[in-house]
């Protein structure tokens, strides 16, 4: 019997109130800024709620999405293209939408906006998707990770219609595979296993190969189908798939990579396997080059979710999926405590602490939906998140919506 269990009734409830805000106010950085506007998001797209505040049925229409976990604004003004991961499909707004649950435009992976199914129920093509998830403007084309046919589909230019195929296809010889690195056992330069994250930093092409635990760098746009990477993070080489590189996690070693960015010239991957975001200096040249900084952690060699506590704190992270940059800001999706936390350039170190939070209530706060019904302000797994300058796109895949929202005025530039 512990302390706790041998008090009376009253007394224990009492004990376990203040050792619960105890914990819960360890590591906490004093009152967070607001990192998104306080007003709540200006449009939300998809999560269309019944008169009980639940979710309605989820079937496929040019207005609903399922548990949607990457979306890209590609100009201020639009448009807008959405992996609408649940049914295996892009869909795309031809401009930014002004009122909630604006229908999409276009769809590219089923017949029509009423059909659903992985690969549209056959084979895969170019103008197909099984798990679609992380996407990206791409010189003046997309990039969209197919997760689970193991590849990515690069449009040259952005998409217009209805089912456009893709131009190129990088993790397979071409559009008609879908095997994981290929059939083979162990990786190469040439294959993918559940690529989740993509990113284009303008010079250079990124993939968080999330299944072989490491993230692959193309220089320039790829020119040619299965083209071979030129560099690869998180293991010493291409033909290596190990978690956290065979050995002890560190400073090189990845575990669940999920996303990528840039922050102020530095490179940032959201390894969220390992509850944290790592982050080069600069933009690494040479194969397994370790980090220079982690945020979510206090050293390369923790990797506990929440720091190993059970409350999150301001240096927390638990299970980041997404991260992107505006300005002076880093912001990251922290999924599993269901809010968006952000850090400013001038406190980028290891262990540093996130200055604003949208999402929950302070630093100390999780759960989804804040542990009530969803409503427009709150957050259930988000999972993707992009910046087009002032102007946030989240994928709130738990509520199986997106939503477009500001930046803070305290953090806009």
């Amino acid at each position: 019997m512990d302390m706790v269990t041998a008090l009376p009734n009253a007394a224990t409830s009492s004990l376990r109130v203040r050792l619960t805000s105890a914990l819960k106010q360890t590591g906490a950085a004093g009152t967070p800024a607001a990192l998104l506007d306080a007003g709540g998001p200006a449009v939300c797209l998809g999560g269309s709620m019944g008169m009980d505040g639940l979710a309605v049925p989820i079937t496929p229409d040019a207005a609903s999405l399922f548990g949607p976990r990457g979306a890209c604004l590609v100009g201020i003004d639009g448009p807008l293209w959405v992996s609408d991961t649940g049914h295996h499909r892009l869909l795309g707004w031809a401009r930014l939408s002004l009122a909630d649950d604006t229908p999409a435009d276009w769809v590219i992976g089923q017949p029509d906006f009423w059909h659903e199914g992985r690969n549209a129920k056959g084979q895969p093509t170019a103008a197909t998707l099984n798990v679609p998830t992380g996407v990206t403007a791409c010189g003046q084309g997309l990039a969209v990770a197919d997760a689970w046919n193991h590849r990515i589909l690069i449009w040259r230019q952005l998409p217009r219609d209805h089912n456009v195929p893709a131009d190129l296809v990088l993790g397979q010889a071409d559009f008609s595979g879908a095997l994981a690195n290929r059939g083979a056992d162990a990786p190469c330069s040439q294959s993918l296993f559940w690529p989740y994250g993509v990113f284009w930093d303008g010079a250079r092409l990124w993939v968080a190969d999330s299944g072989n635990r490491r993230v692959l760098m193309w220089y320039g746009l790829p020119t040619a189908n299965g083209q071979a990477a030129d560099l690869v993070l998180g293991q010493h080489n291409f033909t290596c798939r190990d978690e956290n590189a065979g050995g002890a996690p560190s400073a090189l070693s990845m575990r669940w990579p999920h996303d990528i960015t840039h922050w102020r010239g530095q490179l940032c991957v959201a390894d969220a396997g390992n509850n944290r975001i790592m982050v080069w200096q600069h933009p690494p040249t040479a194969n397994g080059t370790p980090c220079d900084h982690i945020l979510g952690q206090n050293d390369a060699v923790l990797v506990d979710n929440n720091q190993s506590l059970y409350w999150p704190n301001a240096a927390a992270l638990n299970m980041p999926y997404g991260i992107t940059s505006t300005g002076d800001w880093l912001l990251a999706a922290d999924t599993a405590n269901s809010r968006l936390i952000g850090w400013n350039i001038s406190d980028c170190a290891t262990g540093a602490a996130a200055r604003a939070l949208t999402g929950q209530t302070d630093f100390s706060a999780k759960g989804d939906n804040r542990w009530q019904m969803p409503v427009r302000d709150s957050l259930c797994w988000p999972y993707g998140i992009r910046a087009c300058g002032d102007s946030i796109v989240v994928s709130d895949s738990g509520n199986c919506r997106v939503v477009l929202w500001k930046l803070a005025p305290g953090c806009r530039q």
